[in-house]
């Protein structure tokens, strides 16, 4: 298939990219990948680097305002909205979770076969919180789980801080954390991640250059879900202090779960602040992580103006009582609060790799479609920096949107070539989660993550439901993409579940497959001088009922 030349964005991305060279999840000081592996550095600091395109960050609602224009970054997030209007919803909830199985790790090249790390990096599941040094900093305070927060961005920009947090699942048998996104050969691992915006959209000034360069514009507190609770010795999840132990999995001290396994996930308030559970059903282990000052989470002080990079002691709690399409964070490109979402894009193959955590030198894609590398195609290691199974892979943002995501290799009932599917009930709240949500919507941010040569965000024209890629068909024109994943629904032990992937046997409702993301959503943010301003950032469909 022919190659649709580059366009501005992706030279940009290309040599960004170039310039950037370092492991696409992470930016960690002192560590380096280079010739035959990821060499260990002595503990310093490190952050989490959203402007390198750190699959780990909320995706923005304008990036090139965040982090420029020779920055891009694209989170491809087919999500699940939740909405209740029952209190507690927006701060007390629970799910029931179970983990995918993996086909085998022999001959991971043959046609048609996919692991959950080449699919998807991070499915997750979010909730809005208080940060009262975050964007939109135009108050001081931020009344925990209250609806009294609640702002329309259409009407005044005067709204509290927030942060975006996300309980964030790695698949197994890749390259390892930090440089990759696996903890394990086989075992799962979860971590709490809090993102941060350092930014006032009515100055239009950001975090000052100096504390920007150390931890981020948009930064992130993060910290594995441990079986103490609590983050280990030397190892802090605030953006100031992070080292390279911080985006080290321990498997001594962190949660590691096993492919199949039944996951309870509780996240809610506490007195001090937001607290996730996972309760393995099938292994009796329990991890948690609770985002507190006492455990070493933090706020960044914004600070536009000289060059101090201050660290606040800070208890992260849920924003709002409950969620639904007023309780959104107002810096996101989704709409939502209490949301399931997953990560997907990002892996591609590369037949031949310059160094490890560089950039693709050969052909990249799938067996029976390979193309000569382009400027997506960085952060990239060889098969044999792989914990289990042995495959060449790029981690940048697959903006062509013809990596394994965008295939028809998504759970199907075929177990021999695919995963299982990542199955999750819809949360529940109230005492003892016994209510149930009231109604769901579906949500893509296709059109975020598209071209801004392809789709208009601020018209919507050309903004389509399947992505437009970067091959050109027979006809010359660019063609869409082969396959996007959509939800579906089963029933199993009399209990309802959501899944992710293709059409997969036993299913009762797939709600029209990519159709079921629905039209254009017009989202109201705020602009220089307080003025708002609209984008086409995605597509949502809300049904009026709960169906699972």
């Amino acid at each position: 298939m022919a190659r649709l030349p580059m366009t501005r964005s992706q030279r940009i991305g290309a040599h960004s990219a170039v310039r950037v060279l370092v492991p696409m999840v992470l930016l960690i000081g002192g560590l380096l990948a280079s010739g035959g592996g990821v060499q260990a550095a002595t503990p310093k600091h490190a952050k989490i680097n959203c402007a390198a395109n750190a699959a780990t960050c909320t995706e923005t609602w304008d990036s090139e305002k965040v982090f420029g224009a020779d920055q891009y970054v694209g989170h491809d997030e087919p999500s699940l909205l939740f909405y209740s209007n029952t209190p507690g919803s927006g701060n007390n909830v629970q799910y029931q979770m179970i983990l995918p199985t993996e086909p085998t790790a022999n001959n991971p090249l043959s046609r048609g076969k996919a692991y959950d790390f080449q699919l998807h990096i991070a499915p997750w599941f979010g909730m809005t919180l208080c940060d009262t040094q975050s964007y939109p900093e135009q108050m001081s305070t931020c009344p925990p789980d209250s609806d009294a927060n609640i702002s329309d961005p259409a009407l005044t920009y005067k709204t509290p801080g927030q942060a975006y947090s996300e309980l964030q699942f790695y698949p197994p048998g890749w390259v390892p954390w930090p440089a990759g996104i696996s903890c394990d050969p086989t075992k799962w691992c979860a971590a709490l991640n809090v993102d941060s915006l350092s930014e006032n959209p009515v100055t239009g000034l950001d975090l000052n250059a100096t504390c920007a360069n150390q931890v981020g514009v948009e930064y992130v507190n993060f910290a594995f879900v441990t079986l103490s609770g609590t983050p280990q010795p030397g190892s802090p999840p605030n953006p100031v202090q992070a080292n390279n132990s911080t985006y080290t999995p321990d498997p001594s001290a962190d949660l590691f779960m096993n492919q199949g396994d039944h996951i309870t996930v509780t996240e809610h308030d506490t007195a001090n602040g937001l607290q996730v559970i996972l309760n393995d059903t099938t292994s009796g282990l329990t991890g948690s992580m609770t985002a507190s000052a006492a455990n070493g989470f933090g706020q960044v002080e914004y600070k536009p103006n000289g060059s101090q990079c201050n660290l606040i002691p800070y208890d992260f709690h849920p924003e709002f009582s409950t969620s639904n399409e007023q309780t959104r964070n107002v810096w996101a490109a989704h709409s939502y609060n209490v949301a399931f979402s997953d990560e997907i894009g990002h892996f591609d193959y590369c037949t031949q790799i310059n160094h490890n955590g560089g950039r693709c030198v050969g052909n990249e894609g799938i067996k029976g479609d390979r193309e000569p590398a382009d400027g997506e195609d960085y952060y990239c290691y060889r098969g044999g920096q792989s914990t289990l199974v042995p495959i060449n892979g790029c981690l940048y943002d697959n903006t062509g949107f013809d990596g394994y995501s965008y295939q028809p290799l998504w759970p199907d009932g075929n177990t021999t070539l695919r995963p299982t599917p990542i199955t999750l009930t819809s949360p529940k709240t109230g005492s003892g989660y016994n209510t149930k949500f009231s109604r769901v919507a579906f949500e893509g941010d296709q059109p975020r993550i598209e071209d801004g040569t392809v789709c208009d965000r601020f018209t919507g024209a050309g903004c389509t439901l399947i992505p437009t890629t970067d091959d050109l068909g027979p006809s010359g024109f660019p063609q869409p993409a082969a396959f996007y994943p959509f939800y579906s629904t089963r029933v199993s032990g009399g209990q309802c579940w959501w899944q992710l992937g293709n059409h997969i046997p036993g299913s009762s409702k797939d709600f029209g497959q990519d159709a079921q993301y629905g039209t254009l959503l017009n989202i109201t943010y705020t602009d220089i001088g307080g003025h708002p301003t609209t984008r086409y950032n995605d597509f949502r469909n809300i049904l009026n009922n709960n169906p699972c």
